[in-house]
């Protein structure tokens, strides 16, 4: 696929202008939150910080997501998703800023609060700006493009821990001042996704909300069985994702004693790769199907994952992870795009909500439950159960949807 393919879709419809710019804006954010993860995940155990409580963190983040997420789904329908998405984006840095001052677990129990409510109100908005702004036939592509810049800029800031060493040997710094002001740096850096995005949509007016919305009703009858068979796949595959995804640079430390200097460039490359795949994942689609796509895909990952712990070495089983990711987060853009094809219009920020939520519950449960595991010193059986909980939602996925096509006809 060229490259001035890449930001058509499959009728050579170009994705809109601001919706490009939307995307390219937002991703200062993801600069900030990239650090933030490989910080939690690699950072805190090379300081003491164990697994267990390591994976409290990152359930905490999972938890103020899912509180939040449900009101802010309701919000973004009825009040509009414009002033949401720029109080999500201004929250995130504030994540940045509490961790900067020291490697104190509670600073950081803090942080991942902030930035779960941030991540609650942006995915509450995000897919459903998203979809209000293209057609059926350029969507995926503007999802596609999403992963790409995303996946880029959240791998340059998971590669930051790659240039310590270097940095500390010149400056005679410590670890912890290095750490400390790069999140305060980052939290300037994330400051620029609300203001500039501020800037771009001055001019942006939400739809209105309908009548059906004024009455109150929660949503409508194809919506809710749509979600409900779509938050089946998602809640296993957030329940298999949870033991040991989050925990991947934690589990490396442990299995290996590699550090965030390392597993972070890994966390990078697999940013990286989860972007490439994503340039092809409009293609998959329109050849295959969207649901075959996201079968075929995410089967194939399933492989990749139950191997990684039974590689002969860090350097194997790091090679793959990345084409676990590869092949899981293929996936993603399709699957974004066939849900705002299948749910209706006007419940398209709530179903955003509830489909984060249901993936992201039992993923922050079971990332306690891994993070115990690895504790114990357990460092296959997370993969080996959650490749059989993968294998499980990808045959209900196929179940429930194989006949189930995008309803919605092409509209601004």
């Amino acid at each position: 696929m060229g490259a001035r393919a890449r930001f058509y879709g499959g009728n050579g419809t170009k994705v809109p202008t601001q919706v490009k710019w939307l995307i390219l804006l937002t991703s200062f954010s993801a600069i900030g939150y990239g650090y933030l993860t490989t910080a939690i995940a690699a950072y805190l155990p090379e300081q003491g910080v164990d697994s267990g409580q390591v994976g409290l963190i990152i359930g905490l983040s999972g938890l103020a997501m899912i509180i939040s997420a449900i009101p802010f789904g309701f919000m973004s329908d009825r009040l509009g998703r414009k002033r949401l998405l720029l109080a999500g984006l201004t929250l995130l840095p504030f994540s940045m800023f509490i961790c900067s001052f020291s490697a104190n677990p509670w600073l950081y129990m803090a942080a991942a609060v902030i930035s779960g409510v941030a991540e609650g109100a942006i995915l509450s908005t995000w897919n459903a700006m998203i979809a209000d702004q293209t057609t059926v036939d350029n969507r995926e592509m503007a999802f596609s493009m999403s992963f790409i810049v995303n996946g880029a800029l959240s791998g340059l800031g998971f590669a930051l821990p790659f240039a310590f060493p270097w940095i500390m040997e010149i400056g005679g710094w410590t670890s912890e001042q290095l750490h400390s002001w790069t999140f305060l740096l980052l939290g300037f850096v994330t400051l620029m996704s609300p203001l500039t995005v501020h800037r771009l949509l001055r001019g942006y007016v939400d739809t209105a909300p309908s009548a059906r919305l004024r009455r109150g009703t929660f949503l409508k009858e194809r919506s809710k069985k749509t979600l409900l068979h779509f938050s089946v796949n998602n809640t296993l595959i957030g329940l298999g994702a949870g033991l040991i995804i989050p925990l991947v640079p934690t589990w490396f430390f442990l299995r290996y004693g590699i550090p965030d200097a390392y597993s972070g460039p890994l966390l990078a490359l697999s940013s990286l790769s989860i972007g490439v795949a994503a340039i092809f994942s409009p293609r998959l689609a329109h050849r295959y199907g969207q649901v075959p796509a996201i079968v075929m895909t995410q089967g194939l990952s399933t492989i990749f994952m139950l191997a990684i712990p039974f590689m002969p070495g860090a350097l194997w089983a790091g090679a793959v992870y990345l084409v676990r990711a590869a092949m899981m987060n293929m996936a993603g853009p399709i699957m974004d795009s066939y849900l705002m094809g299948i749910v209706d219009k006007e419940d398209r920020g709530l179903a955003s909500a509830i489909n984060s939520i249901v993936w992201r519950v039992p993923n922050s449960v079971t990332t306690m439950i891994g993070g115990a595991m690895l504790a114990a010193g357990y460092f296959a059986l997370p993969f080996v159960l959650a490749a059989l909980i993968y294998i499980s939602a990808v045959t209900a996925f196929w179940i429930n949807f194989r006949n189930v096509k995008v309803y919605e006809e092409p509209s601004s």
